[in-house]
C-alpha cells in the first residue's frame, strides 16, 4: 500500500526525480516521460468517467483500466534488474490478454468499418478518442524508454498500451452505436 504523508518534498527542485527503486534520474528521462504520459492517459479516462454518461459495464471496465494504468506507471518507473531486493509490480501478459478479450467482446457488436472514423459523436465517444490518442502517445514514449534502456524496461508495458488504445477506439465506436460513426470521406472538400 502507498502512504502519502507529504505532497511536496522539494527533492525535485534540482530537475531530478526518484524512480521506483529510489535511484535519482533527470526529469527528462525517457522512462519519466513514459509514465507521466501514462498518467495523462489515465486522467483523460477520468474525464470520460466524469462526463461520458456511460453504461455500467463501460464505467466498470474503464475503472479497471485506470487501476491497470497505475500498474503500468509503477512498472515503468521501476528499472528491470536481476534479483531485485523487492519484487516490483510488473505488467503481465495476462493484462494484455484481458484487454484483447474486451476488444473482441465489444467489437463483435459493431458494424464492420468502411472508412476511418472521425473522432466525434457522443460526448463519451469524443472523450474516448482523446484518451485513445493520449494512450498512443504514452505508447510512443514507452518505446522511446525501451530503446534508451533496453532490457531495463518491461516491453509488455508498450504492448499493453498499444492494445489499450485499440480498446478505447472500440469503446468510442460502442458509445456511438445508437447514432452511428462519422466516417472520413477522402477528398470530400476538394
Amino acid at each position: 500500500m502507498v502512504h502519502l504523508t507529504r505532497i511536496y518534498t522539494k527533492t525535485g527542485d534540482d530537475g531530478t526525480t526518484s524512480l521506483g527503486d529510489m535511484s535519482r534520474t533527470s526529469k527528462n528521462d525517457p522512462r519519466l516521460e513514459a509514465y507521466a504520459t501514462v498518467d495523462e492517459a489515465n486522467s483523460a479516462i477520468g474525464v470520460v468517467l466524469a462526463m461520458g454518461d456511460l453504461p455500467k459495464n463501460l464505467h466498470d471496465l474503464l475503472v479497471r483500466v485506470q487501476n491497470d494504468l497505475f500498474d503500468v506507471g509503477a512498472d515503468l518507473c521501476t528499472p528491470v534488474v536481476d534479483s531485485p531486493a523487492f519484487e516490483p509490480l510488473r505488467v503481465l501478459e495476462s493484462h494484455v490478454t484481458y484487454v484483447e478479450e474486451q476488444i473482441d467482446k465489444f467489437n463483435e457488436e459493431l458494424d464492420p468499418l468502411r472508412s476511418f472514423v472521425l473522432p466525434s459523436g457522443t460526448p463519451a465517444a469524443a472523450l474516448l478518442h482523446v484518451a485513445r490518442t493520449v494512450t498512443r502517445r504514452a505508447e510512443r514514449r514507452t518505446w522511446a524508454a525501451i530503446h534508451a534502456f533496453g532490457a531495463g524496461v518491461n516491453p509488455l508495458t508498450a504492448k499493453y498500451l498499444n492494445r489499450l488504445s485499440d480498446l478505447l477506439f472500440v469503446l468510442a465506436r460502442t458509445s456511438n452505436k445508437k447514432i452511428g460513426d462519422q466516417l472520413w470521406v477522402p477528398g470530400a472538400n476538394r
